[in-house]
């Protein structure tokens, strides 16, 4: 899949079964810059999952704790729930970090382009890979 967002394109993935196995980006991500995203108010990860980030006092609890992510989904699993999540599950909250089309509700200064970038899907999904536990 690829369409435009901002101007420019996005990069195309292929969805295989539950998954995108390959990287957007052609490369593994880095843990350290995914976790710093997933800590982030502005990526909003936290604002609904928990996960083992003691230094946090805030997190939430409308989604799954993400202690143990890398243990119960692979990579590709973790790249299609990010890139949206909403393939997997038509009722998700949660939002596509990767999806310009067909989205409603959107304000206007994120229409037309992601909520997060490939690198940064690539780098929370190299660092939620790490949490085996």
């Amino acid at each position: 899949m690829s369409f435009a967002a901002n101007g420019q394109e996005l990069r195309p993935y292929t969805i295989t079964g539950d998954a995108i196995p390959q990287p957007l980006t052609g490369a593994a991500g880095d843990p350290a810059r995914g976790r710093a995203l997933v800590l982030e108010r502005t990526s909003t990860c936290i604002l609904c999952h928990s996960g083992p980030f003691p230094e946090e006092r805030f997190q939430g609890d409308l989604a799954p704790n993400l202690a143990g992510s890398g243990r119960r989904w692979s990579e590709g699993q973790l790249r299609l729930r990010l890139v949206d999540a909403s393939r997997l599950n038509p009722a998700t909250i949660m939002p596509s970090y990767y999806r310009v089309d067909g989205l409603e509700r959107v304000a206007a200064a994120w229409r037309g382009k992601p909520i997060l970038s490939a690198e940064q899907i690539e780098d929370i999904v190299a660092y939620l890979a790490t949490l085996r536990d």
